[in-house]
């Protein structure tokens, strides 16, 4: 059993290493120039050992691309405190995201290199199963999607990731940080039914203009 199980630590630290070592060597140089070489190397880990874990350097890649983005989850739901309302969970999780975003090289990866390397379609996927998939799930919970003459969730939850994608990369590229997270946080809260219902009295509650 003790045998066992330093095997698994050892093919455990093995991975570990390659992705650590080819998530640095991305973010540095970029997918196209990094070669399989290159990362073995400041792994310090023989070509063979790399093909034994993943199929290419594409492979690789798209398991570095997976670490990252169930950390960006990870942040994610970890940020709402215990009991929080729907409206509040949002709101905690969008900061949520755009601070694990500020990780250097988190938004090259996931945003820049990714799409380019893996295709809108699969990249697409991956958000599915973390980043967008944690604001689907707070979006229902919040009831969007549940007014008969409210936007669909599924395509209103994907515009919402692309903004955020957007803030984020906003962000990266030396913004005011300010600025896309109010912009965000406000967009956020009108997808909310009862922010809608609130803006829609409003507009009707306001006194007509006299006509000239």
């Amino acid at each position: 059993m003790q045998e066992r199980r330093s095997n698994r630590e050892r093919t455990d630290a093995t991975r570990a290493s390659l992705l650590q070592a080819a998530r640095a060597l991305f973010v540095r140089q970029g997918y196209a120039i990094t070669s399989t070489p290159e990362i073995c190397a400041a792994a310090g880990i023989t070509r063979g050992a790399l093909y034994h874990h993943f199929v290419d350097k594409q492979d690789l890649f798209r398991a570095v691309l997976e670490q990252e983005a169930a950390a960006v989850r990870a942040d994610i739901e970890a940020a709402a405190p215990a009991g929080a309302s729907p409206r509040d969970a949002l709101i905690a999780g969008a900061e949520a995201y755009l601070d694990a975003m500020t990780l250097p090289g988190r938004t090259r990866l996931l945003l820049i290199e990714g799409p380019a390397v893996l295709g809108l379609a699969e990249l697409r996927d991956l958000d599915e199963r973390h980043a967008a998939g944690s604001l689907t799930q707070g979006l229902r919970a919040a009831g969007v999607g549940v007014d008969a003459g409210g936007p669909p969730l599924a395509a209103l939850s994907a515009l919402l990731s692309a903004a955020f994608d957007r803030a984020a990369l906003d962000i990266d590229a030396g913004a005011d940080a300010r600025n896309p997270r109010k912009a965000m946080r406000w967009l956020l809260l009108q997808t909310l039914p009862a922010a809608r219902r609130a803006a829609v009295a409003a507009a009707r509650s306001k006194p007509a203009k006299p006509r000239r």
